[in-house]
């Protein structure tokens, strides 16, 4: 079968899904990929693999009529040249409108991968606001309607889109995220000593990642412990939230985060860490930062928001505080926070101080999860069989 993956940037087609390509391509199938950017190593990379690599107009941010209609039609004429037989999309507008062009262009396989909820289900109270989420509400419907199967990457998501109405249940398919790569993220040797914690976060600098709140738990957290750090990875984005560089700067002065920018291969950042933080509110489908620092055995701490706390099982003893309405929750390799609660999140860091021993403990749980549900193998199987690529 000749298959079209579609994806908002070229980078995520490796990062993200190169494993489900090569997958694709192992089974003897022709595989195109398009995406809004044009990265020269990522067309290097998907050449040398066998996969055709095109560009289509995207503009990522807003929703403004005249840009997306761009998008419906460099996809459309894509696929009038392509002619594929199944198309996979992830990401809010290669769903849409790469889904309204596959029923235009008669494709009969369509699958959506719900990566996230995106802008529309974001409770924003305006009237702009209110009329972009019903006009993305009304195409989701369109779209799900005409689809052969979608994917949803949390149970929290899967349950909004059945709930509203938009999808039905034979066509809903719950998967581990986009898996992780276990070979490529191999277990690392922890550190033990509380003493002199090393906690590090990785995200896209931006508000709903929570990295203000990292910031502020790492000033609660130093004060008591100053021999601990808190270091950061990641890019400063165009996104309205996001941290600015000035905020940042000011962080670095007080001695709050170690930054060290964005990485190409992040690897070498989990192996200097003990713990891993991603105090996230974004509804992001599924984390694969925190899936990763589970592959190299770092215990997590993240938020109790949906999925976020898939990676975090909470044991009897946190769903009892969970009940109780307790900031903190224990998990089997880590610990749930309450979202935007900086105060919570130092107290979680706080107890792995305290228990060092905690460290080895729920990392090599973390691992062993990974191991269990997020095998990116094991995902990739799950997304094959759907789609009648095996």
């Amino acid at each position: 079968m000749r298959v079209l993956v579609i994806g908002g940037i070229s980078r995520s087609l490796l990062n993200f899904r190169g494993p489900l390509i090569r997958a694709m391509l192992d089974t003897g199938h022709e595989v195109w990929a398009c995406a809004g950017d044009l990265r020269e190593d990522v067309v290097e990379t998907l050449k040398s693999w066998g996969v055709t690599f095109v560009r289509f107009h995207l503009a990522r941010a807003g929703m403004r009529p005249w840009e997306d209609f761009k998008t419906f039609r460099d996809l459309q004429r894509l696929m009038g040249k392509v002619r594929p037989d199944a198309i996979l999309a992830y990401t809010v507008k290669p769903v849409i409108y790469g889904g309204l062009a596959a029923r235009v262009c008669g494709v009969e396989k369509f699958f959506p991968m719900i990566t996230g909820l995106g802008y529309a289900f974001t409770p924003i109270a305006s009237i702009s606001h209110f009329a972009v989420a019903v006009a993305a509400k009304l195409l989701y419907r369109t779209v799900f309607f005409n689809s052969t199967g979608i994917f949803f990457q949390n149970p929290d998501d899967l349950s909004l889109f059945l709930n509203g109405g938009y999808v039905t249940r034979r066509k809903a398919y719950l998967i581990n995220g986009s898996g992780v790569d276990l070979d490529h993220y191999d277990i690392q040797n922890n550190r033990v000593d509380g003493a002199t914690l090393n906690f590090l976060m990785v995200a896209r600098l931006i508000r709903d990642k929570g990295v203000r709140e990292y910031a502020e738990a790492g000033r609660r957290i130093r004060a008591k412990y100053p021999v601990t750090r808190l270091r950061l990875a990641g890019g400063l984005d165009s996104n309205p939230s996001s941290v600015s560089q000035i905020e940042l700067e000011a962080w670095q002065e007080e001695g709050l985060v170690d930054y060290l920018g964005f990485m190409n291969d992040i690897r070498p950042a989990y192996a200097d860490c003990s713990v891993f933080v991603l105090p996230s509110f974004y509804r992001e489908g599924l984390p694969r930062t925190i899936l990763e620092a589970m592959a190299t055995g770092r215990p997590i701490i993240t938020t109790d928001a949906p999925g976020c706390r898939e990676t975090v099982p909470v044991t009897e003893r946190g769903k009892a505080q969970k009940a109780r309405g307790e900031a903190v929750m224990e998990g089997e390799n880590g610990f749930l926070v309450r979202v935007r609660d900086a105060r919570a999140l130092a107290e979680a860091m706080e107890m792995f101080v305290h228990r060092p021993d905690l460290i080895q403990m729920m990392g090599k749980r973390s691992r062993e999860i990974a191991e269990e549900k997020f095998d990116v193998r094991k995902v990739n199987a799950v997304i094959l069989k759907t789609m009648g690529l095996t």
